[in-house]
């Protein structure tokens, strides 16, 4: 009788393992999905973890970019991290099909939790994980977002648990979810749950308020809170650490009050306004989630020999350049600056969603919609400025993300919830079939007779031009009217593809409610619908032809004659690479200390230097941080190498210092700086040196004797008291300075970097990375782990207790 009861969620664990596997099967065959992003993190964290390997030790610094920075968004393990082992048990399979897996599980147990039937639960797990967002994000490599999107239905479903009374395993659940959820580590994917979970809230308050359930409302609240705290105090030390991290990041506020240019600068807490809305999704651009290419699909469609791109380009170019364009093709002519491709939720899901809206009648159908309509309100960013203004500017925390169109994950999960509960009701056998034939008749008329309205009308209503298409016709004369041909062409053919799908999603339910065919039969057909719109879809950006070789994962940048012959240097120094952007780049962190990094929170005062000073070649700047080597292209775009004999070293002595009052003189006064003898000091910083008279010594000397990413040793010998100036990166929380084995004071200088005062004499001189926040932090996660085990246990024997 047990086995009986479950089986059919090992029926639907299995087939969530079998269609993972599946799509990427090459997995299976050991290899592993190129995913970029990923590839310029294991540049990032090469250092970290190559540490972490020799000495079983967490570094939780990194001098390997932007001058050196703390790897708590990089790569960090911490200690107690229990709900991290939790996790890995729940990825078992072969990256990224791990991530698939949590997809489906998640939302299969979301909708069992509503008290779906289980096969009709495996339909819509297959919806939500096959949602081309959710897809596009595993291939272009951002894990941290799918991590954290997986455990979003799993956090619902505890919390819609406890809203339905069912108070132990609802706040079980939450808690456990949502320590998942922040654990992944993806603070803006929380934060938009945290929107969906708030309207959530809305919705039922009402409700409450109406059925007069107002103390019952107020109970799961309190239980809900409660779980949210034990959630939050399991991940403390991530968090902490996060949150030390973010107020010397670019998602802090700036001290400065003017452009490099020397213009007012915008002041702000957070980011920019331009740079959270460089993302923005386009009104028209959201019927994307309807028809798969309504905007072009991506920068870099495959369109293939049946294009007109092809036949244009084939006697012009020759073939092999002509089939290379087509299947680059710069179809996309919305307004984002890249676009991997569409985010598109389904034509079958969509359709359902739209039957949902007449048949279920519930607070659930409220909260679903009224999330769905925020979210792509909000995705629409500077295309819709009153609302994105006012939560940039009174929201908390909304300035601190960028790329406002990924709030659409709300709508994206918000969709095939009400269109498999919409489902749902067309079984019931309580409501009355005419009402579920006029609900799938006027669906029909709103979601089909938009994508007919498109298909016959669509390539007559719009020019489909790009600003992006300048350059086309100076490639080759007409390229631009052969792009905007085929961009026509997929229109059409997408329009009229959803249609189709919409057509054959509501003959089955109405042949159903019609009583012409069973149950079974329409599963059977949904399945195959769901799997065939997604999937098709999906395999245009994510197929087998992104996997490569292990090897080829473990060193995703292969090592140049050059980047050999710069490491036969075996001294500690920076490299400035301009084969690429410096500040978008974590291929030269896989082998050098680097300038610049790639990093989504990159440290604010350095982004500042570079905006300021190093994107103007200082060279006092760039000699301050000891770069070098400079990696540049040749006449022939071919690396070559220059070195810098004038680079300060990794620390010297000063022989004078200029106090400025402000931030903007400091920034400003590096502008003619001789950084080698003259230290630019913040009078916040002038106690430091009150004691400090400067006496000439020629044989003074500081040299590194010793290097960890953690620990740095230097040893000095002066006849007088001396000022040192380390190129190493000021970050107060953290770093402590010892000489002879005494703790002593340092500060900032220069901006960024450290300095402090030498006693005359010869000494050791050691910076060790202490973090407090990590000590700190752990008491909490302990005491946290502690709390959650008795309060589950607790109330478990309570409650047997109550029912013997």
């Amino acid at each position: 009788m047990k086995f009986k009861i479950i089986l059919p969620y090992l029926i639907a664990i299995l087939s969530f393992i079998v269609v993972s596997l599946a799509y990427f099967s090459p997995v299976l065959e050991g290899k592993s999905l190129f995913q970029s992003d990923i590839a310029q993190f294991r540049g990032m964290s090469k250092e970290i973890r190559d540490f972490r390997t020799q000495t079983g030790e967490e570094a939780y610094w990194t001098d390997r970019a932007f001058g050196g920075m703390p790897a708590y968004q990089l790569s960090a393990y911490y200690p107690h991290d229990y709900i991290k082992k939790l996790d890995s048990l729940m990825r078992f399979l072969p990256r990224p099909a791990d991530y698939l897996f949590l997809y489906f599980i998640g939302f299969f147990v979301l909708l069992i939790s509503l008290k779906t039937d289980w096969k009709l639960a495996i339909i819509g797990s297959l919806a939500f994980g096959f949602s081309t967002y959710l897809i596009i994000i595993l291939g272009v490599g951002h894990n941290a977002k799918a991590h954290a999107i997986a455990y979003m239905p799993l956090v619902l479903a505890g919390i819609l648990m406890v809203y339905r009374k069912k108070y132990l395993s609802g706040f079980t659940l939450t808690a456990i979810a949502m320590a998942l959820e922040i654990n992944a580590s993806h603070p803006q994917m929380s934060y938009y749950l945290l929107f969906m979970v708030l309207i959530m809230g809305i919705v039922f308050l009402i409700q409450a308020i109406q059925d007069k359930e107002l103390p019952e409302f107020f109970k799961a609240v309190g239980i809900l809170f409660f779980a949210m705290i034990l959630s939050v105090g399991v991940n403390a030390t991530s968090l902490m650490a996060t949150k030390e991290y973010a107020d010397h990041s670019t998602r802090s506020k700036s001290e400065l009050t003017i452009t490099p240019e020397g213009k007012a600068k915008e002041q702000t807490t957070g980011l920019s306004k331009d740079y959270i809305t460089q993302y923005s999704y386009g009104k028209l651009e959201t019927f994307d989630l309807l028809i798969p290419r309504f905007m072009g699909g991506s920068n870099s469609e495959k369109l293939g020999k049946d294009s007109h791109i092809y036949k244009f380009l084939k006697d012009k170019a020759g073939p092999k350049q002509a089939l290379g364009f087509a299947n680059n093709a710069p179809t996309y002519w919305g307004n984002q600056p890249i676009v991997a491709a569409p985010a598109y939720i389904g034509a079958v899901i969509l359709f359902l969603f739209v039957l949902g809206i007449f048949l279920v009648n519930n607070k659930l159908k409220k909260w679903l919609v009224a999330a769905a309509v925020f979210s792509i309100l909000l995705s629409w960013g500077k295309n819709f400025e009153f609302l994105t203004d006012f939560f940039i500017n009174y929201v908390p925390l909304y300035n601190k993300f960028r790329a406002v169109s990924s709030i659409q994950i709300i709508a994206e999960l918000a969709a095939p919830l009400l269109g498999i509960l919409a489902v749902k009701e067309i079984f019931n056998k309580d409501m009355i079939d005419e009402v579920k034939l006029d609900a799938i008749k006027k669906s029909f008329f709103i979601a089909g007779g938009i994508t007919l309205f498109f298909t016959i009308a669509g390539t007559s209503l719009f020019a489909f031009e790009s600003f992006r298409d300048g350059g086309l016709n100076k490639m080759i004369q007409g390229l631009r009217e052969v792009v905007i041909e085929d961009r026509k062409s997929i229109f059409f053919k997408d329009s009229l593809r959803s249609f189709i799908l919409i057509l054959l999603t509501a003959t089955p339910l109405w042949f159903f409610v019609k009583g012409k065919i069973k149950k079974d039969l329409v599963f059977i057909a949904l399945a195959i619908l769901v799997l065939f719109d997604l999937v098709e879809v999906d395999k245009r950006y994510v197929n087998d032809d992104d996997f490569i070789t292990q090897r080829k994962l473990k060193n995703p940048f292969p090592k140049s004659q050059l980047n050999a012959e710069i490491q036969k240097d075996k001294g500690h120094y920076r490299v400035m690479n301009f084969m690429v952007d410096p500040f978008n780049d974590g291929s030269t962190s896989f082998y050098h200390n680097s300038i610049g990094g790639y990093h989504a929170a990159k440290p604010r005062r350095y982004q500042e230097l570079f905006d300021y000073q190093i994107r103007k070649n200082n060279m006092q700047v760039l000699n301050m941080l000891n770069t070098k080597y400079f990696i540049f292209p040749d006449k022939e775009n071919r690396p070559g190498m220059q070195v810098n004999m004038n680079a300060n070293g990794n620390a010297w002595f000063v022989k004078d210092i200029k106090y400025v009052d402000t931030a903007d003189l400091e920034i400003k006064a590096l502008d003619s700086l001789d950084t080698k003898n003259v230290a630019v000091v913040n009078k916040e910083f002038k106690s430091f040196l009150q004691d400090l008279s400067f006496k000439a010594d020629s044989t003074a000397s500081i040299l590194l004797k010793q290097y960890r990413p953690n620990h740095l040793v230097y040893e000095s010998n002066s006849k007088t008291d001396q000022l040192a100036v380390f190129s190493e990166m000021y970050y107060k929380d953290g770093w402590n300075a010892y000489v002879d084995g005494k703790l002593s004071p340092h500060f900032r200088v220069d901006y960024v970097l450290r300095a402090m005062v030498i006693p005359k004499g010869k000494h050791a001189i050691e910076f060790k990375f202490e973090p407090q926040v990590i000590q700190t932090g752990s008491t909490i996660t302990l005491v946290s782990y502690a709390l959650l085990v008795l309060i589950i246990a607790g109330w478990f024997f309570a409650e047997k207790r109550k029912n013997t």
